[in-house]
């Protein structure tokens, strides 16, 4: 066989391994993305533990094909990103900030779908999924409400001790 033959085989098998290894994974059209620009989302998605790349779309076709995946084909055309996420929102609300904080991205990074939790999300589903808080916040918010009246009934506690000195 060819080396590029064995270059393309060793690259759909590591994509094979990062999809099987991600909770979630994001296309995103990027169109006229500055150095500066793509530099500044990689960093972003790096300390969210997410990676950025971006993959032949035949690669990644063939790497879905393999494991069965479906649904990718009309999203897989054009310049497609792929953010790698090791659960199931970052990578979409990381986006959703970018652009929400610089306007100017809003044209040149745009979600196309989702592969989460091994079902195909389209866009709309990305830009709902960026709304959830991740995981941490939500289990704050839950651990703030189950505090919330042990701290309440331990205040009216101490008014009545005071009360009674």
């Amino acid at each position: 066989m060819s080396e590029n033959l064995e270059a393309k085989k060793a690259v759909v098998e590591e994509i094979k391994g990062k999809i099987a290894a991600s909770k979630s994974i994001v296309l995103a059209q990027y169109d006229r993305l500055t150095v500066a620009e793509s530099t500044a989302l990689r960093r972003k998605f790096q300390e969210a533990k997410c990676e950025y790349k971006v993959y032949k779309n035949t690669l990644m076709r063939k790497a879905f094909a393999e494991l069965g995946v479906e649904g990718f084909d009309g999203d897989l055309n054009g310049a497609t990103a792929f953010v790698f996420c090791p659960d199931e929102t970052s990578g979409c609300s990381i986006i959703a900030k970018a652009v929400k904080e610089t306007p100017i991205l809003a044209d040149k990074i745009v979600p196309k779908s989702a592969y989460v939790n091994g079902a195909y999300v389209d866009a709309e589903g990305v830009k709902k999924l960026a709304a959830i808080p991740s995981r941490e916040v939500l289990l704050a918010r839950m651990l703030g409400c189950l505090q919330a009246p042990i701290a309440n009934f331990a205040y009216v506690l101490k008014a009545i001790a005071e009360q009674k000195s």
